[in-house]
């Protein structure tokens, strides 16, 4: 998951002709599957040798938001107990907590270095 999160970063700054990555912010929800602690340790072995490689990782939390399918309210919830924040009904529609997004990438080029193409 880690290779793939570089890759793209790696596909962004080649779009934008960036020589470095500065910044890369991602969001993760705790229903992701992915562990934060762990892609923040991974993340400097597969950004090695990469446009990203001394890039800083930033991981932002998002929030498990629900759906009741019976009162119609959106609400936080927790990992285990999906429920109705207003009514307490356990027939909820996830909508926010299980994704893992890439936010933003802050990149470099020569121009901004003040490095003249040959």
């Amino acid at each position: 998951m880690c290779q793939a999160l570089v890759s793209q970063v790696e596909n962004i700054a080649r779009q934008h002709q960036a020589t470095t990555v500065k910044t890369v912010i991602i969001q993760i929800g705790p229903l992701s599957g992915v562990e934060p602690e762990l892609l923040a340790q991974a993340f400097p072995l597969a950004s090695a040798g990469t446009v990203a490689e001394a890039s800083k990782l930033v991981i932002e939390n998002l929030p498990i938001r629900v759906r009741c399918k019976r009162c119609g309210a959106e609400s936080a919830a927790i990992a285990n107990k999906l429920i109705c924040g207003k009514c307490g009904d356990w027939q909820t529609q996830l909508l926010s907590g299980n994704e893992m997004l890439l936010a933003s990438v802050e990149l470099e080029s020569n121009a901004e270095r003040g490095v003249a193409n040959a």
